[in-house]
């Protein structure tokens, strides 16, 4: 298997044995480091994941033995099922594809391993941008305290969470005049995600401007979406016929999106009216 080829190719055309293959490699100490690095990255697809991945990349998470690349790459491949698994069912058998056991088990080591001194700085910031993907009571203190470090990487890994973990619209509203790109797009993607009101000014500025750059234009296109669904109709059909095909059908899905949010919203007024009545 050419794992290089997989890079390149959607995870549902992946063949049947992937997540086998995943597994012999993380689990290799012969492999070459950087095919280990590739296994740990495509290991996080939903498509791939179960108990045994979930467990290989634990296994080498948990080591100090391990590269610190191959460590932070794992760590962030627990994030997508850790999601998953916090709004599924587990009693659905196709609905999460880890047990509620392992899911337990993740969300425990990635607490523990945060609060080890010891570890790596960016070992430490993927462990929380992975963990708060299934949000729970220490991240709110983990947040501020990384949003008040003086290093930035640190403090684009608290706007990242911030996205994941409600209670931070100040932050933010502060963090979206951030000169930092980076900052700056994470900022756009948290405020779509909570329905920052206050931000809507902002994201749609950065719409309508020519100049908004790529990365920075998809996360304003999502936002005006989902923060006021009834007005970004008009704000993004200025925008739909883009050349680029990646803006056009963030265009159209954001606007699918919109739809379905204000079409939601309507029949619930209709239904609160209707109880009143």
């Amino acid at each position: 298997m050419d794992l290089k080829t997989l890079l390149e190719t959607p995870p549902w055309e992946w063949p049947k044995n992937a997540a086998k293959e995943f597994h012999r490699i993380l689990t290799d100490h012969h492999a070459t480091e950087s095919d280990r690095l590739v296994a740990a990255g495509l290991a996080g697809d939903l498509t791939v994941m179960n108990d045994d991945l979930a467990d290989a990349l634990m296994q080498i998470l948990s080591s100090p033995d391990e590269p610190e690349p191959l460590r932070a790459a794992s760590a962030i491949s627990l994030g997508p099922v850790l999601e998953q698994a916090d709004m599924g069912d587990f009693d659905e058998l196709d609905d999460v594809p880890i047990s509620e056991q392992t899911f337990q088990q993740i969300k425990s080591l990635l607490h523990r391993l945060y609060l080890d001194a010891s570890i790596d700085k960016e070992v430490l910031r993927r462990i929380l941008e992975a963990s708060v993907r299934a949000p729970a009571d220490w991240h709110r203190d983990a947040i501020r305290k990384a949003y008040a470090s003086t290093d930035r990487d640190w403090k684009l890994t608290a706007v990242f969470a911030m996205r994941w973990v409600s209670g931070f619209d100040d932050q933010i509203l502060t963090a979206l005049n951030s000169s930092d790109a980076e900052i700056h797009c994470e900022a756009v993607q948290a405020a779509g995600n909570w329905e920052v009101s206050a931000a809507w000014p902002h994201v749609v500025t950065l719409v309508n401007d020519a100049a908004t750059p790529k990365p920075l234009l998809l996360a304003a296109i999502g936002a005006v979406g989902s923060i006021r669904p009834r007005e970004a109709g008009e704000i993004l059909r200025k925008r739909a016929r883009s050349d680029d095909p990646e803006i056009a059908e963030a265009i159209e899905e954001a606007m699918l999106m919109a739809e379905g949010i204000s079409d939601e919203e309507d029949f619930e007024e209709e239904d609160a009216s209707g109880w009143i009545n």
